[in-house]
């Protein structure tokens, strides 16, 4: 990953469990060539490569895309590219999230952004979030695509987490999976054919909005934490049985829950 002038990495502490209930704009979803709405604020789920065709398209409208990080401009901001082609057309995010944001250790670990896509008008952007961007830094990406970005987490595939959860607790991520089994309204298991190597992975869900099924496809978004019983019962109120909370306290005292605040359809 290349740096330019700021090499200290962005801070993205989400471990204060009240601003999980800052939902997400829209779901991660696997890169896909068409356009289609999502179920979160009216939303849509792009490739890099659709916003940086075709960006008046989508001018003015919330976007969700997933990619990884290839330069970081600032410490408000980074470039995205088109990696369909080699030299592809590079795209600004601006973090303007209220949060800093900490790039992932690997690389090649994919960043979920939801935003606007805007021609980037420096003088524009500084009146509404007023972020202090250095003009002499950002003028050469005047007029050209941006994303104003209003929530950003990291993506990373199933086998990175299985790998090492280590390296994702307490910070926001975005993970798909197979529902297997679901064990109350608001807790249900990633199958574990596609996480965490051999265990199913314990998803608790804050917002249990929506109506699930076994087997279903769906993208959670939230925050990984070893299951620690006095922990949750203290940040969370979760509504456990008996019967449920002494199995859940059996099965993964210490192991990586995904407490999630947004559950979404995957598009397949």
């Amino acid at each position: 990953m290349k740096t330019t002038n700021e090499t200290k990495p962005f801070l993205f502490n989400r471990v204060a469990l009240s601003s999980l209930a800052l939902a997400l704009g829209a779901i991660v979803l696997p890169a896909c060539s068409t356009t289609e709405e999502t179920e979160a604020g009216g939303g849509v789920n792009v490739t890099t490569e659709e916003v940086a065709s075709d960006p008046e398209a989508l001018d003015n409208q919330l976007v969700t895309i997933r990619s990884a990080i290839v330069e970081k401009v600032s410490d408000t901001s980074f470039l995205v590219e088109d990696e369909t082609l080699v030299g592809g057309e590079q795209i600004l995010v601006i973090n303007t999230t209220g949060e800093p944001f900490i790039f992932p250790s690997d690389d090649d670990t994919e960043i979920q952004i939801t935003g606007e896509v805007t021609p980037f008008v420096l003088a524009d952007v500084e009146r509404e979030f007023n972020l202090g961007l250095d003009p002499e830094v950002y003028v050469e990406y005047e007029t050209k695509p941006a994303i104003v970005a209003t929530s950003l987490a990291l993506a990373p595939d199933p086998g990175e987490i299985t790998e090492n959860p280590e390296a994702f607790y307490n910070q926001r991520i975005a993970v798909e999976g197979e529902v297997d089994e679901i064990r109350s309204a608001e807790t249900f298991t990633l199958d574990e054919e596609q996480l965490f190597g051999g265990e199913d992975l314990l998803v608790v869900n804050l917002n249990p909005t929506a109506t699930m099924k076994e087997s279903e496809t769906v993208t959670v978004t939230g925050v990984l934490r070893p299951f620690v019983e006095a922990e949750f019962e203290k940040d969370y109120e979760l509504g456990w049985d008996l019967n449920v909370k002494e199995q859940i306290e059996a099965e993964y005292s210490e192991k990586p829950v995904f407490v999630a605040d947004e559950v979404y359809p995957s598009r397949q």
